[in-house]
């Protein structure tokens, strides 16, 4: 048995070479390569600089599938059950690595739509890593590199998610009575993600589920004259806060790339479906642009815990093995559930992070 060091943290796996949650430092061991999934254990490569983000030209795949006459007919061979009425719906008999172009039309039609989306039993992640980013996750925009996150040595565009009972390589701490953040991911790019894709290698026997919260309901559970006033109003998202506690130390210390600061509406349109969402979470916004800091905070406060204690617009999703889960970024907002880390368990996943249009309000 051959074996390698990297960073991660399971004592059969790997090890940390130090506890995100304490800054402590821990252990180092090898990896046992027979873990099937071991080349895409978290690395953190300080070698790797990347530029400033461009902006582009983003035309969602969806567009196509609003003129088709049977924009569903990719799941004709398969069975759709709804999580809730509005959010969130769980598929099997379809595999993901099989559909054509039409088909993931219809596909990021069907996700915008239901907001997110389980397809269980997929071949999809013993797929050639390339194609996973380059041919599918590419269908839905340009693939995002994180700035400070763990990914694979070989595949910077995944984003990895890593936890098992002796740390983490994600941003959840003990500071907090719940490790829950509602959030969209990286909202502080000046193009945040729309369709996302997560599937996991390993994960817990039970628990480690992911919440989901619909903000087009959260938007539409307000009264019309405060969703109006919220209409008005800009938001600044921020990146800074992030990389600093990689410039710390922690989650690896690497920053590869300068983080952003960027105002978004505080309520946007779906591009495709045309709905209209709040998008405000607190793990990157900052302040509502032209207000008081008092009346900024009452504000964002009242919106935060509306999302994270408005059980009528969540969704919990379990996940299986061979399970992949594809939300909408731009109506959706997610949480990790992070309930299995003192019984041993391990979590370790990836997230493809296509980037979509510049967030906008459409009256």
């Amino acid at each position: 048995m051959s074996t390698t060091t990297t960073q991660t943290t399971d004592a059969n796996v790997g090890s940390l070479n130090f506890c995100p949650l304490t800054g402590n430092q821990v252990k180092e061991v090898k990896i046992d390569e027979r873990y099937k999934y071991a080349r895409f254990l978290p690395a953190f490569d300080t070698s790797l600089h990347y530029p400033p983000l461009k902006p582009f030209d983003h035309i969602d795949p969806g567009f196509a599938a609003l003129t088709d006459p049977t924009p569903r007919s990719f799941l004709d061979a398969g069975e759709v059950a709804e999580v809730t009425p509005d959010l969130g719906s769980e598929v099997s008999g379809v595999q993901l690595h099989r559909l054509n172009a039409r088909e993931r039309s219809q596909l990021a039609l069907f996700v915008a739509q239901r907001g997110v989306v389980a397809f269980r039993d997929q071949e999809f992640v013993d797929q050639d890593p390339e194609w996973q980013l380059h041919d599918f996750g590419a269908t839905f925009g340009r693939l995002h590199i994180h700035p400070t996150s763990a990914h694979p040595r070989d595949f910077p565009e995944f984003h990895l998610v890593y936890r098992d009972s002796t740390g983490t390589m994600n941003y959840e701490t003990n500071e907090r009575l719940t490790s829950s953040v509602w959030h969209s991911d990286v909202s502080y790019e000046v193009q945040p993600p729309g369709l996302t894709t997560l599937f996991l290698y390993d994960s817990p026997k039970t628990g480690g589920d992911t919440g989901y919260a619909d903000q087009r309901a959260a938007y539409l559970h307000l009264s019309p004259s405060f969703r109006a006033y919220l209409e008005t109003l800009s938001v600044v998202h921020s990146g800074v806060e992030q990389a600093e506690i990689s410039r710390k130390g922690l989650r690896g210390g690497v920053v590869r790339r300068e983080p952003v600061s960027t105002v978004h509406p505080l309520v946007r349109t779906h591009p495709v479906t045309g709905e209209k969402a709040l998008f405000v979470n607190p793990h990157f916004c900052r302040k509502i642009v032209g207000l008081k800091t008092e009346e900024s905070d009452a504000i964002l406060n009242l919106l935060y815990n509306h999302i994270a204690q408005s059980a009528d617009i969540q969704a919990r999703l379990k996940w299986k093995p061979k399970t992949v889960v594809m939300w909408d970024n731009r109506v959706v907002a997610h949480t990790a559930i992070v309930d299995f880390a003192r019984g041993g368990g391990r979590r370790h996943g990836a997230r493809i992070t296509p980037q979509a249009e510049r967030p906008f309000i459409k009256p």
